[in-house]
């Protein structure tokens, strides 16, 4: 449900109940310190500041009651059935090495895939058999990394793929990817929406300070942040690419000279894909993937070989610093004086802008319809950059998606781009002359 309207209130509702009656122990986590210290706080009203707390408001709750952890960012309530809540920020660590039967996820929308990894363990091997997650939040103001798992399970859950799911959720009737400017800017100023959205509105929230925030606020935000919309189920993580299938050819010229090499290989490095740009007629560029294999460490000697006999010093290859093939190939391939350029985070971001830019808006590459890299392509998402409008890097659409051959094409691109030469044709190169002095 959108803000303020006491998500929190419920929540203890249902932490109060798993603690007292069912024994369980709980694993409260938020985005901010400072909110799971105000969490903690409201239970402590409950259970009392202390054990044996004579000034306890419910002293039946505080008899049980055998400990109380106020240390900064490890708060805990221990009782002695056996329930125990835990409250604290979400860290990339957070978590491990512990033990929950419930994983409650706060202002969801700015959960990461990081944070999941840690923290979804902590319940796997749940005392008491049956973990439970818990998530509560407000749709994310980007469909990127930040907040993708609480998208994620939304989308599973709406659309009747996760059977196990149960999603509660206030929010205004419509789909708002459908709506044009107009129509949208008519339908928040229809009251009754914010009325569907707001179960507090009348007792929390006021009609007055609804009527100020469409003022303020931009349709679109005022849908989002107010009236609780969601993008449509099957929009939500959309595709960076919807024109890369237009842009395939059957028949690339193998007098095509060839540009840059891009290289990029899976987190587990166990495959590497190794993308090829070359300069085709005009000012366009031609990306295919010259190698997708699988990967041993103990073969890099062979893949310098590799690429030492393609490009040897004349020929750009370009590695994302981020890339697990960096560790493995920036040494060796400098050692041999080799054209290498290792792109920093903002020359990454200008990558992936420049490549989505040749394909969605003023078309100018081509590429040979490869399998491996066409469902790359296809499964690839803009993953907005964090305090940075505008600027993103490619993220995956789900978890079994291969990102190293976009990667690599990327990579091959951006180094035809900027660091190669495009040489003329012997045709038209201006004859040289003699400087007579």
């Amino acid at each position: 449900m959108p803000r303020q309207n006491g998500k929190n209130g419920s929540l203890e509702a249902v932490e109060l109940y798993m603690l007292v009656q069912l024994g369980l122990k709980i694993l409260h986590t938020s985005h901010l310190l400072t909110s799971a210290r105000k969490a903690f706080k409201r239970l402590l009203h409950f259970f009392g500041q202390k054990v044996n707390d004579p000034n306890a408001r419910f002293p039946e709750l505080n008899a049980m009651v055998i400990e109380i952890r106020k240390t900064n960012g490890q708060e805990a309530i221990v009782l002695d059935n056996g329930g125990m809540i835990e409250l604290g920020a979400r860290t990339g660590g957070a978590g491990r090495g512990s033990s929950f039967d419930v994983l409650v996820v706060d202002e969801a929308q700015e959960y990461e895939e990081d944070e999941q990894e840690a923290l979804k363990p902590t319940i796997s091997a749940a005392p008491s058999g049956d973990p439970v997650t818990i998530f509560m939040g407000t749709p994310p103001k980007d469909l990127s990394e930040r907040g993708e798992p609480f998208v994620r399970v939304r989308n599973n859950a709406v659309t009747g793929k996760n059977k196990r799911a149960a999603w509660v959720e206030h929010s205004a009737k419509g789909d708002v990817d459908k709506m044009t400017d107009s129509e949208l800017a008519e339908f928040v100023r229809d009251l009754r929406n914010a009325a569907d959205a707001n179960p507090a509105l009348g007792i929390r929230i006021s009609l007055e300070t609804i009527q100020d925030e469409l003022n303020e606020f931009s349709p679109r935000s005022y849908a989002r942040e107010r009236l609780n919309m969601w993008p449509t189920p099957t929009e939500a993580g959309k595709r960076a690419f919807t024109m890369w299938d237009d842009l395939a050819i059957d028949d690339p010229d193998p007098e095509w000279p060839i540009a840059a090499y891009g290289v990029d290989m899976n987190p587990e490095r166990t495959k590497v894909s190794i993308g090829v740009s070359t300069f085709a007629e005009g000012d366009g560029i031609h990306l295919e993937l010259a190698a997708d294999a699988p990967f041993d460490e103990r073969g890099t000697t062979a893949l310098v070989e590799w690429l030492w006999e393609r490009a040897r010093r004349r020929f750009p290859i370009v590695i994302d610093s981020f890339s697990p093939a960096r560790d493995l190939l920036e040494a060796p391939l400098k050692a041999k004086r080799m054209n290498v350029f290792i792109l920093g985070a903002a020359e990454y971001t200008q990558a992936c802008a420049g490549l989505h830019e040749a394909v969605e808006k003023h078309p100018a590459i081509s590429h040979f319809g490869q399998e491996h890299l066409d469902l790359s392509a296809k499964n690839t998402v803009k993953d907005q950059i964090k305090n940075r409008p505008g600027s993103f890097k490619w993220n995956r659409l789900s978890l079994d998606v291969d990102l190293s051959p976009i990667v690599s094409v990327t990579c091959a691109h951006f180094g035809a781009v900027k660091f190669a030469k495009r040489r003329l044709p012997a045709s038209e190169r201006k004859p040289r002359h003699a400087i007579v002095g």
